[in-house]
């Protein structure tokens, strides 16, 4: 009897050891892409409200995560476990999607394992280069406004597909060049390097969000632009941060009707409490 994706889904997302997540999440990335497990569950289905992370983590509301500069080593540092907890939150997400999903094309399965294998990489990236300024993940604290929404949005996968891809994550794809240009002032090609593989990985992940959005959509004979519009001013109060980055969110799979609205509901970032940066 095949071991089951769903059951390995769970494992990963429960985990609380930093490295026993990367081991779980390497290892059932592997056994799904050799043919080693089943879409069947022998076992009902877990309700996990609250993902595993360590211990030492002290979770916060947004509005109480100290803000430093980054133009000093404590705000590079800052900047990084930011980035770093996000990426974090993302292997739990697409695990998420995995376990609470069920019953859809394989290629739904194949595409979420992809980004809970990518993210975990992104994350030991940033991980590794916090240590290279004698920190790590856990040692300042964060918030949970991405687990918030995926709870928001467990009991549909199109509302899941519509807010967490393309609106949070989305945001990555908006800040991350500022980023960048940012660090390339005070010479930081390091974490450059990396926010680079992240970005470019991160505009497939907002894509395959798209794609399954769409799915979705069209399976119930939805209007995808329209119900976006909706979700948005149902879920965010039809405020979103910009500005945004037309390029990426097009090659994300963002028409430009969806564009144009977003511009619409356009908030400035000082008045947002987006989760993501």
């Amino acid at each position: 009897m095949k071991t089951s994706l769903f059951d390995l889904a769970a494992s990963c997302l429960i985990a609380n050891e930093i490295e026993e997540k990367l081991l779980l999440t390497q290892q059932a990335t592997q056994a799904w892409r050799n043919k080693l497990l089943s879409l069947e569950s022998h076992e009902p289905m877990r309700l996990i409200n609250q993902p595993g992370q360590p211990a030492k983590l002290v979770v916060v509301k947004p509005s109480d995560v100290p803000r430093r500069r980054l133009g000093t080593k404590l705000g590079l540092i800052a900047l990084i476990h930011a980035i770093a907890h996000i990426e974090f939150n993302a292997i739990n997400l697409a695990w998420d999607a995995i376990h609470r999903f069920r019953g859809l094309p394989d290629s739904f399965y194949d595409d979420w394992v992809t980004v809970a294998s990518e993210e975990a990489y992104h994350f030991q990236l940033l991980r590794k280069r916090l240590k290279e300024l004698d920190h790590d993940y856990g040692d300042l604290p964060a918030h949970n406004g991405l687990w918030d929404m995926a709870l928001l949005t467990a009991s549909d996968p199109l509302i899941r597909m519509a807010l967490v891809p393309r609106v949070l994550e989305a945001r990555g794809l908006d800040v991350t060049p500022g980023i960048i240009k940012r660090l390339r002032q005070i010479g930081d090609e390091k974490t450059i390097e990396i926010l680079e593989i992240i970005l470019c990985d991160e505009i497939g992940h907002v894509s395959i969000g798209s794609r399954w959005y769409n799915f979705f959509c069209n399976q119930r004979q939805i209007d995808p632009e329209k119900k976006f519009s909706e979700l948005v001013n149902q879920y965010f109060g039809g405020q979103i941060t910009g500005p945004f980055h037309y390029e990426a969110r097009q090659k994300a799979g963002f028409t430009l009707n969806e564009l144009s609205m977003l511009e619409g509901m356009e908030i400035p970032i000082s008045r947002s409490n987006n989760c993501n940066f």
